[in-house]
């Protein structure tokens, strides 16, 4: 096991690309790397086009490892959140030696029975993302049993219920293409629900019942824990890009001035808005010299409509799910689209739960001098690092000399005998020997004449010439005063 590693992991987003470094000693993790650059070729989480997701992808990358001075030999990255769907799939396993407890290991043994055989109506267009455990049976005397209760019991065989989330195998082949387009290759890849919770939820929250919303620029998936355990996941295809897509034709903008536009004055219930509803945009066109207007709360009456659509959705698949009256912790809301002014306000109005914005949890990592990992549009990435480094033999990357080393290193040469500095005045003279700094030797062995260099050969030449001027004005000065004394 390493003492210390480094973990990549890129949150493919159908806005954003969120790439971080972490460095994990012990159970200390660190990060040292955050940074978000707008994505392309992804859409709903899914890559569609790998050649133009890599673009942003590789320049991301590339800008990580030259302020690290790093490399990045792979990535930890997210499977799509959208078009995935949950089955249930059981599998049982006699024990050969049923005196024995059970162990973590045949637990997961049963779990990987349970994925293989699922049957899969068309292995060439699904795949398997993930499964999570549900309840354990050991014989008679115990049923419906956690995971921590079944370990550690007795028993002549263990049956196991899971749920199996199913979504497309070519989401998975293009996160592939992508990433061999970048020239790195894929660490792990994760189902992002249970990493997102990783990164936001309390076991409190967990046991007693939640409902986690994460709401992205393209997806907003809904993910239910009750008994520590997830029991629901959905998503629908839509979250902030729609609210920014209605702005941008409702209002006739272009999209990065909507986007910029509902990031900064963009907020819902415009009842709730008291003073700032009365505020006016004004918003200069440089091309033909005109302006235009827009008032704050006509803004946000554009924003709650939707807002209203999209929280209506997941109202109705919390309704779906069975756990509507098991929340016990309400609903939590992360994501990028969370941060928007009265999101929670307004899911609170309508649902009658409690609710509370979901940040990363400072007390999993540090992050001093690294901006932007305690915001919500971090959660997935904080999540990726969180779960992978539960993995002990996961390096992600290579260390690679500093400059200042490299220049310590050849001062150090130098001052062993080695070859002269490059700006050395002598350095590409041939004659020229630093005797002094070559450490004693026994006695030399004869060796042939050198040349001598130009350097050494100019410096000759104009001894000489001063020499020679020397003798003459010695000479032409003791004539004179040989004459005096006569």
């Amino acid at each position: 096991m390493q003492s210390e590693r480094y973990i990549a992991a890129a949150d493919l987003g159908s806005s954003k690309i969120a790439l971080s470094v972490a460095k994990i000693e012990g159970d200390d993790i660190q990060v040292i790397y955050y940074k978000e650059t707008p994505s392309d070729g992804i859409r709903n989480s899914y890559v569609f086009n790998p050649k133009r997701a890599a673009g942003p992808l590789r320049a991301a990358i590339h800008e990580a490892e030259e302020e690290l001075n790093i490399k990045i030999l792979q990535v930890v990255v997210g499977l799509p959140r959208y078009d995935v769907r949950q089955e249930i799939a059981s599998a049982r396993m006699e024990r050969s030696d049923p005196s024995s407890c059970i162990s973590k290991d045949e637990i997961g043994t049963l779990k990987s029975i349970a994925i293989d055989s699922y049957p899969i109506a068309d292995e060439a267009k699904e795949e398997i993302y993930g499964a999570v455990a549900q309840s354990f049976s050991a014989d008679e005397e115990l049923v419906c049993a956690s995971e921590n209760d079944v370990v550690g019991v007795t028993a002549d065989a263990i049956e196991g219920n899971f749920k199996v989330f199913v979504g497309a195998q070519k989401a998975v082949s293009n996160i592939d293409i992508m990433l061999n387009e970048v020239g790195i290759a894929p660490a792990r890849k994760l189902f992002l629900p249970n990493t997102v919770a990783r990164a936001v939820l309390t076991e409190a929250e967990k046991e007693n019942g939640v409902a986690l919303v994460e709401i992205g620029a393209g997806v907003t998936s809904l993910t239910i824990y009750r008994g520590k355990i997830l029991r629901h996941y959905s998503a629908i295809p839509f979250g902030g890009r729609s609210i920014t897509t209605d702005i941008k034709y409702e209002c006739g903008f272009n999209e990065q001035l909507a986007e910029n536009i509902k990031l900064a004055f963009g907020a819902c219930m415009p009842d709730k808005l008291q003073s700032l509803s009365e505020k006016i945009i004004q918003i200069n066109d440089e091309e033909n010299g005109s302006y235009e207007q827009l008032p704050i709360k006509y803004l946000s009456e554009v924003i709650t409509c939707r807002a209203r659509e999209i929280i209506e959705a997941v109202l109705w698949q919390i309704q779906d799910s069975g756990y509507a009256d098991k929340l016990r912790n309400g609903v939590v809301l992360t994501g990028g689209g969370a941060n928007l002014v009265n999101l929670a306000n307004l899911l609170k109005e309508m649902s009658g739960y409690t609710v509370r914005i979901g940040y990363p949890r400072s007390q999993a990592f540090t992050a001093t001098g690294c901006s932007g990992t305690s915001e919500t549009s971090a959660v997935a990435s904080i999540g990726m690092i969180l779960e992978a480094k539960r993995d002990p033999r996961l390096n992600c990357l290579e260390e690679m000399p500093r400059p200042a080393a490299q220049a310590s290193e050849r001062a150090g040469q130098q001052a062993d005998g080695g070859e002269p500095a490059p700006d050395s005045l002598f350095a590409n003279d041939p004659a020229y020997e630093p005797e002094v700094l070559r450490p004693k030797q026994g006695p030399k062995k004869p060796q042939e004449a050198k040349a001598p260099g130009k350097l050494v050969t100019w410096i000759r030449k104009q001894s000489k010439k001063v020499g020679e001027a020397a003798e003459g004005a010695f000479d032409s000065t003791m004539g004179g005063l040989f004459d005096d004394m006569k």
